[in-house]
């Protein structure tokens, strides 16, 4: 829920096991505690989607909880130190050097697929100057631009996790297969249907959408790649594309509004232990003040299901 800096105090200093998002600037004052934080100024809530630089959106947990913070020569254990039943959110701040080292090689990483590992792209409100995306290490109240900070959860024995996503773009069976020779966050060239490209020429050309994302086909689930800005014909995105992986553009989405909540309506008695939206879903889908069912998470710079997802909502279940 999204709470004033004073109850938020309050509930670290008593000794709860806290997630946090909310401005850099009012993170950085909270008091150390058993907490993991997170920037951002946009939440999903009841109400609808909202923008706010003077509350913080707290989830308080019950369980067990280890606070830990992992620089870019430490990524590799964030899914060893995971608990075994249990689930990990991890707070990655934007753009920074763990961004990138973590979306290109988290599927490399031991356990990464064994263990239930989420989390979320610290952001900045993106109509303010001189912001700088963050973590912090509750535990000694540290912030960061260049490590990721986990919170490891541990669910007790009957409990049981599950990491889902809700993805309201498929890949349009008439676009052409897209393919690339190296992975990456900028693209010079790529593969349409096997025959080299410039990459940027071809947007153009065939006058596409980049509000859509590329959805790549992951042994038959869609992974979505966002487009950040094309630039010098260079393409620029929000996560590395796979040499490995066939890409094709997405299907066109009508009412972002009426997707969404098709998909939440099926999870209506679902109960959520974590949850976090796609900053670009609240934008080109104008949810500002738009009730999504009954989801209260932020809006975040991209999100964690195991590795690095764009334009999907992440969230997390324990029955």
């Amino acid at each position: 829920m999204l709470m004033s800096f004073q109850e938020t105090a309050k509930l670290i200093e008593s000794g709860k096991t806290l997630h946090i998002a909310g401005t850099e600037g009012l993170l950085k004052k909270l008091p150390k505690g058993n907490w993991a934080g997170g920037s951002t100024e946009y939440f999903m809530l009841e109400s609808g989607g909202q923008i706010s630089n003077d509350h913080l959106f707290v989830r308080e947990f019950s369980y067990e909880a280890t606070v830990k913070a992992y620089s870019v020569a430490e990524l590799e254990n964030v899914a060893v130190e995971a608990y075994d039943n249990g689930f990990s959110i991890l707070i990655i701040p934007f753009d920074s050097a763990v961004h990138k080292e973590y979306a290109k090689k988290a599927p490399e990483y031991k356990d990464i697929f064994t263990k239930n590992i989420v989390g979320w792209i610290a952001g900045v409100n993106l109509g303010v100057p001189g912001q700088t995306p963050i973590s912090v290490f509750g535990p000694s109240a540290s912030s960061f631009s260049d490590k990721i900070v986990a919170l490891h959860l541990k669910v007790p024995e009957n409990k049981t996790v599950g990491v889902n996503i809700i993805n309201i773009f498929t890949q349009d069976e008439s676009s052409p297969e897209i393919t690339f020779a190296e992975d990456g966050f900028t693209i010079t060239k790529c593969f349409i249907d096997g025959k080299e490209t410039v990459f940027a020429d071809y947007i153009a050309q065939n006058k596409i959408d980049t509000r859509l994302p590329l959805v790549g086909d992951y042994a038959g689930n869609g992974i979505n790649i966002s487009f950040k800005s094309i630039e010098n014909g260079i393409v620029n995105l929000y996560a590395p594309v796979f040499s490995h992986i066939k890409y094709r553009m997405s299907k066109s989405v009508g009412d972002y509004e009426k997707e969404f909540n098709s998909g939440l309506a099926k999870l209506k008695n679902t109960k959520f232990a974590f949850a976090c939206n796609c900053i670009l879903n609240f934008l080109y889908g104008e949810l500002e003040g738009k009730s999504i069912e009954s989801f209260s998470c932020p809006i975040t710079f991209g999100e964690v299901a195991y590795q690095l997802v764009n334009q999907t909502l992440v969230y997390v279940t324990v029955d």
